[in-house]
């Protein structure tokens, strides 16, 4: 039981961290459901409180994080909201749409629609979602670091414990 309770926690782990690229995984909650995973399986023994506040504390910020650092990108590049709101539309459509490439154009041409909408000629538009683009970036590796950070909290934890 406890081999398939690691091989559990592993494949939450790669889900996890293929989250923190592709925004339609579940990402940081795949990580944190392997801590259950693990407990449930093997042991609830080695985690107390404190694990438990650390770990979703990083949650916390990771969902605070990926919003606050894409609007970040396109609002440094004179974005209005609702160009914010085309480029989050964009990120979780344009895969879908435009498979391989829908991850970066998605934020891009949602972000320039959601400028035009709010009035703004086509070169700030276009600047936008080159901001957005460069959100997106920020934020996929604020992600990857966090993520890192919980699975390596977790390794420790265990070796500590």
């Amino acid at each position: 039981m406890e081999i398939v309770g690691w091989v559990l926690v592993v494949i939450l782990f790669a889900i996890g961290m293929a989250g923190a690229i592709f925004p339609i995984l579940p990402g940081a909650l795949a990580i944190y459901g392997a801590f259950f995973v693990y407990g449930v399986m093997i042991s609830f023994e080695p985690f107390n409180w404190f694990f438990w506040a650390v770990q979703t504390l990083i949650v916390i910020v990771l969902f605070v994080a990926d919003y606050a650092v894409n609007a970040w990108g396109v609002k440094k590049y004179g974005g209005s909201r609702a160009s914010v709101i085309g480029s989050t539309i964009g990120i979780l459509i344009g895969p879908f749409l435009i498979p391989g490439f829908g991850l970066l154009i998605g934020p891009f041409i949602g972000a320039v629609i959601g400028e035009l909408i709010a009035g703004s000629n086509s070169n700030q538009a276009l600047k936008v979602g080159y901001g957005s683009v460069i959100g997106l970036f920020s934020s996929t590796v604020v992600k990857i670091i966090l993520q890192l950070m919980m699975i390596i909290l977790f390794v420790v934890w265990l070796l500590i414990y």
